[in-house]
C-alpha cells in the first residue's frame, strides 16, 4: 500500500470519530499474550474503531505503532496517564509531568482519550482535602489537554469487588469534581460494570449525565467477562445510550468466557445488531 493510501485509511478512521453514531473498541489483553500490532489487525477484522492500550510507556516504538496504524487503517483510541495519585497533592508534580510525557505519546498516535484513575484514599487526611487536592491538580491539567485537542477521563472503580480504597467510586461525586474543574476536555469515562457494584441504576446515571462523559468501558457482572454472561442487559443499557446520541466509543473492557473471536462474533450480532435496529 503506498503512503497516500496509508494516510487515507488512517484519516477515515479519524473521520469516523465524528461519523458514526456510536464506536466499539477493544482492549489490550483481549487477546492474551498478543501485542498491539495483533490486537489493531483484529480490531480491523471485526470492524471496530479503535483498541484501547493503558500503559502507553511500554510501547517499544512510538514511530513503528504509527505507522502500523496507517498500514491497518484503524489506531489506538484511548490510553492512561501514568499511575500517580491525583488526591494526594505533594504528588502533584509528579503526575503533572506524566501528563505532558502522555500528551507527547498522543500525539505520535494521534490518540484523543486519556484515561486517569484517582488512587486510594490517603489514610489520616480528610477526604475534603484529597478531593480539593484532586480538583487543583486536574484545573491544573485542563490548559494542557485543551491545547492539544485532548480530554482526560477521570474514571470511577468499583471498592467492593476489584479497587478496594479507590477514592472516586460513585458517579454522581465524580461528576460534581468534574464541574468543579469545569473543562470541557476533563471529563470522565464511565464503567458500567463498576457503576453496577458500586450504585445500580445503570441507564439512569450513564444516560443522564451523557454532557460530562466522553466513553463508555463494559463488561458483565459478575465476573467481568463479555456481554451476556451476567445480569446486565445491555441491548438496553447501550440503545439508551445510543438514544442520547452519544457519538464516543463503547469499550470492550472484559474478560472471555470462551474464544475470543468467537464472542465479539456473538456480542456483534446478539447486542450491537439489536441496538442498531
Amino acid at each position: 500500500m503506498a503512503l497516500s493510501d496509508k494516510l487515507t485509511a488512517l484519516t477515515f478512521y479519524l473521520e469516523q470519530e465524528e461519523e458514526l453514531p456510536m464506536k466499539y473498541s477493544l482492549c489490550i489483553g483481549a487477546y492474551s499474550g498478543k501485542d498491539e500490532i495483533y490486537h489493531l489487525e483484529k480490531v480491523k477484522e471485526h470492524g471496530f474503531h479503535g483498541l484501547e492500550y493503558y500503559a502507553w510507556w511500554e510501547l517499544q516504538d512510538l514511530k513503528k505503532t504509527a505507522r502500523e496504524q496507517e498500514r491497518i487503517g484503524v489506531g489506538i483510541n484511548a490510553t492512561c496517564t501514568k499511575f500517580i495519585s491525583l488526591v494526594d497533592e505533594t504528588l502533584r508534580d509528579s503526575y503533572l509531568e506524566g501528563v505532558r510525557q502522555t500528551i507527547e505519546a498522543c500525539k505520535a498516535l494521534n490518540i484523543r482519550s486519556v484515561i486517569s484513575q484517582t488512587g486510594n484514599v490517603l489514610e489520616g487526611i480528610p477526604r475534603d482535602k484529597q478531593r480539593q487536592a484532586m480538583v487543583e491538580t486536574l484545573k491544573r491539567c485542563a490548559p494542557l489537554f485543551e491545547e492539544a485537542g485532548i480530554v482526560l477521563e477521570v474514571e470511577p472503580l468499583n471498592g467492593l469487588v476489584d479497587h478496594q480504597g479507590h477514592f472516586l467510586q460513585r458517579s454522581d461525586e465524580s461528576i460534581d469534581v468534574i464541574d468543579q474543574v469545569d473543562s470541557p476536555n476533563v471529563k470522565i469515562v464511565f464503567d458500567v460494570y463498576h457503576q453496577q457494584i458500586t450504585e445500580g441504576n445503570v441507564i439512569r446515571n450513564a444516560t443522564g449525565y451523557i454532557d460530562r462523559i466522553n466513553h463508555y468501558h463494559i463488561a458483565d457482572n459478575p465476573g467481568r467477562y463479555q456481554p451476556g454472561t451476567g445480569e446486565l442487559n445491555y441491548v438496553n443499557i447501550l440503545r439508551a445510550i445510543k438514544n442520547t446520541g452519544f457519538s464516543g466509543f463503547i469499550g470492550l473492557e472484559c474478560g472471555f468466557t470462551i474464544d475470543t473471536d468467537l464472542a465479539i462474533q456473538q456480542f456483534k450480532n446478539e447486542v450491537i445488531t439489536q441496538v442498531n435496529a
